[in-house]
């Protein structure tokens, strides 16, 4: 079959252009913006990139065109499929109908972590021996690519709670029905369509309505809104997991006690009973969460916590996750996906724990709508608390005054109107000992690799 993927190298899509290639299709595929990872990936698997979405991309007609959810009404591509007749889906109901059925699907859900937990637990399946199959919103550096078939009967998908499709405006992990449901967490973000909290449980829930009984649910017991969700109405057994501290909840089955304070190592206790300590290079509270999600997920279908454990010690984690681009001139240089002030938070502390009183640096893009829309305006300063200077991206089109951050950084913070800008104030004022952070979820103009080629 012939397949045109519109919005080809966002993670999802790209992912699906692999899986699609791997099944025997002929891809091609058309986006706004061509960056790598992912545009180097497609390539290297022969798929044809086209940049822009034009109706001549599209001629001759192929035999499908999967729509992914950044194309809406008006983009020319879009009003060509339809004027054309065209066939067409979305992404996630192609995923659901062409890849997932017949496989023991394990779904990873959450408004942070789902691309690292995801990359966790088909890393763990995958060092156990069941050759998972995984689509994962990232490229885990275990792997090397984003999504693929697999040899075995399990299959990792990243479960995202954005819309489908502009046709399709349900939460794209409904089309997935999981064996397994990860539920890492819950919080306010995509402000261009969910109005409140309350929307997004509501998508949430219609997830747990589709895992069956005799599945199982995987669910933050710290996390009051998915103690909500579950009220709502809950079939499947829950597993709850938690940090061991005064504040855990009693009934959780899967716990960690941190044994340092930036989470690199930990003991793992289930029903009670200590199973044994993780040692990892992974950073931060949050990605101890996301190892208990992605291990109680692995028990689930077959794989044994203490089979588990030692597989940690080889996880690489996931590009753009807190990736280190460059370590010269004595200045470190991460690259991290970062879109919600709660992941920048619990990102930045695991670093100040490893890294004691050494300077760390945050450049900041606000790239993701609700960033862009402002939504989170009020909590990005205190999400910055652990660094000891921020430069924000301010670009002209910015719908906000960013200085509602840098002011209340109290001298910490600063703007800059171009990632050129950026990046002249980066080189002044950085020395050797710095950590520096780039956050964005998107391209940045590749200014993480630009700034770490420029203290060669």
């Amino acid at each position: 079959m012939n397949l045109n993927i519109l919005g080809i190298c966002g993670t999802f899509m790209g992912g699906l252009a692999a899986l699609a290639r791997e099944l025997g299709d002929v891809v091609a595929g058309s986006d706004q913006n061509v960056y790598p990872p992912m545009s180097d990936q497609l390539r290297a698997l022969g798929i044809e990139l086209q940049s822009g979405y034009r109706a001549e991309h599209l001629q001759p007609a192929p035999d499908l065109v999967l729509v992914g959810n950044a194309t809406s009404r008006g983009n020319p591509a879009v009003e060509h499929v339809l004027n054309a007749g065209l066939r067409y889906v979305s992404g996630p109901q192609w995923l659901g109908e062409c890849v997932l059925p017949g496989r023991r699907v394990l779904a990873v859900a959450g408004t942070h972590g789902k691309t690292t937990t995801s990359s966790l637990l088909a890393w763990i399946l995958q060092a156990c021996g069941q050759q998972p199959g995984f689509l994962v919103g990232g490229v885990p550096e275990n792997f090397g690519v984003s999504a693929r078939l697999g040899q075995g009967l399990t299959f990792v998908v990243e479960a995202d709670e954005y819309d489908t499709a502009f046709f399709d405006k349900r939460s794209k992990f409904v089309h997935y029905r999981p064996e397994v449901a990860i539920l890492n967490n819950l919080e306010y973000d995509h402000a261009d369509i969910f109005e409140n909290v309350a929307a997004i449980q509501k998508q949430f829930h219609h997830l747990v309505r589709t895992v069956p009984g005799n599945g199982r649910l995987i669910v933050n017991g710290e996390d009051a809104r998915l103690a909500e969700v579950l009220a709502m109405g809950c079939w499947t057994t829950v597993e709850r997991f938690a940090i061991a501290d005064d504040a855990m909840p009693a009934d959780a089955l899967w716990q960690a006690r941190l044994l340092v304070a930036d989470g690199s190592r930990f003991e793992l206790i289930r029903r009670g009973e200590q199973i044994g300590v993780v040692e990892w290079n992974l950073l931060g509270r949050h990605n101890v969460m996301n190892a208990l999600a992605a291990i109680a997920a692995a028990e689930a279908v077959g794989v044994s916590a203490e089979q588990a454990i030692p597989t940690l010690t080889e996880f690489l984690s996931a590009k753009r996750r807190m990736e280190i681009v460059g370590q010269d001139g004595g200045i470190n240089t991460y690259d991290d996906f970062a879109h919600h002030p709660t992941a920048i938070a619990t990102t930045l502390a695991g670093l100040r724990a490893r890294v004691g009183n050494a300077r760390i640096i945050v450049a900041m893009e606000p790239r993701s709508n609700s960033m862009r829309l402002g939504a989170h305006a009020a909590e990005l300063a205190p999400s910055l608390h652990a660094a000891d200077h921020v430069i924000f991206l301010q670009r002209p089109e910015l719908a906000w005054d960013a200085a509602k951050v840098t002011d209340a950084l109290a001298g910490r913070g600063e703007t800059a109107a171009t990632v050129d800008a950026l990046l002249d104030r980066l080189v002044a004022i950085t020395h050797r000992g710095d950590h520096v952070v780039f956050m964005s979820n998107g391209g940045f103009e590749n200014a993480p690799r630009r700034f770490a080629a420029s203290r060669l």
